[in-house]
């Protein structure tokens, strides 16, 4: 009953913040300065055309995109359009559909993103975790590098990386997903040639996971090395693989609730990364939606997003109520 009550508040909780994050959704992003409908209308009108059929172009795209009804009104659409999987036009790119133009994105996100954060979040934890165990000169080195690594910037292990190992020594191409000439397509050849613009964007992001992760699990390996059962243990004469084992199994709840919250910290890493490197992902498409006021893709994106978060956060929160018997005995003591 306890683990019942539990599932069942939390899965409240979560829609009720789902519902939060739809309607910040479609007002957030009409509440930046400007109407997208006159940055297209005055880029055809450059051309020569007339002030009636610039008026008329218009009105046209008002009633195109829906601009043209009440703000209840366009919500409600968005709302249908979106349960039905219709993320719209582009506002920029019109007439091509949102949908296909996070298709073309959302791979290249996904493949940088993913190994970084899980690669990110399994060195880290070892890493904090054994030095938390063996102190002294290892644990100094392991957090201080952990440490600079976390403070610092997305952006300026970014440029370090590319003027270091891009410009100055030639290792990796400085910037893009592919060579010139190339299209994404499923074959080896473009495998192999997008691999080599890969690594640099990819560095980036896991040594910054890494640090995160490391600062973390040292702190909560460092408690749990005060508990009684590590000091009995250790007059018992156990191992140091098996009591690094044993701290890492009770730091890990925080550190799991750590690797949800990076799907968060994704977009941000993302989009700045992705800038520097001249990679086509998600950051790179929201960046230029924002710039250009295109509702649709901005909508579209940060809706991805808040799901992910939400979703990768209900997972986490049902895992610990299986998992963690407190939670369980908390619930059934409240009744």
């Amino acid at each position: 009953m306890g683990l019942r009550r539990y599932l069942v508040s939390k899965t409240a909780w979560y829609l009720g913040a789902l519902l939060v994050a739809v309607v910040l959704n479609f007002l957030l992003p009409r509440l930046i300065p400007g109407n997208p409908v006159d940055v297209i209308v005055s880029q055809l009108g450059r051309g020569g055309m007339s002030s009636e059929a610039q008026a008329a172009i218009y009105q046209q795209f008002l009633e195109q995109f829906g601009l043209d009804k009440p703000l209840w009104d366009q919500f409600w659409i968005y709302v249908t359009h979106a349960l039905q999987g219709n993320l719209g036009l582009s506002f920029s790119f019109y007439p091509t559909p949102v949908s296909d133009l996070i298709s073309q994105s959302l791979p290249f996100t996904l493949v940088l993103q993913i190994p970084a954060i899980i690669l990110g979040w399994i060195i880290g934890n070892l890493l904090g975790a054994v030095a938390a165990y063996k102190g002294g000169s290892w644990d100094k080195s392991v957090f201080t590098t952990s440490l600079v690594f976390n403070s610092m910037p997305y952006y300026c292990l970014s440029i370090i990386l590319l003027y270091g190992l891009a410009v100055v020594l030639g290792w990796f191409p400085p910037g893009g997903a592919y060579s010139l000439g190339n299209s994404p397509e499923w074959s080896w050849d473009f495998f192999s040639d997008a691999l080599q613009y890969w690594w640099l964007p990819f560095l980036s992001l896991l040594l910054i996971n890494i640090g995160g992760q490391a600062v973390g699990m040292r702190s909560m390996a460092i408690y749990e090395l005060g508990s009684d059962y590590v000091n009995y243990s250790r007059s018992l004469g156990i191992g140091d693989r098996k009591m690094t084992g044993y701290i890492f199994r009770n730091a890990m709840l925080p550190q799991i609730t750590g690797l949800a919250l990076s799907i968060g910290t994704m977009v941000g890493g993302a989009l700045i990364t992705e800038l520097v490197f001249n990679y086509p992902g998600m950051g790179t498409l929201l960046f230029s939606a924002i710039s250009a006021n295109d509702y649709p893709i901005v909508q579209a994106v940060t809706l991805i997003i808040t799901v992910a978060v939400l979703v990768a956060n209900y997972l986490v929160e049902v895992l610990y109520g299986f998992i963690d018997p407190r939670i369980r005995a908390a619930k059934s003591g409240e009744k």
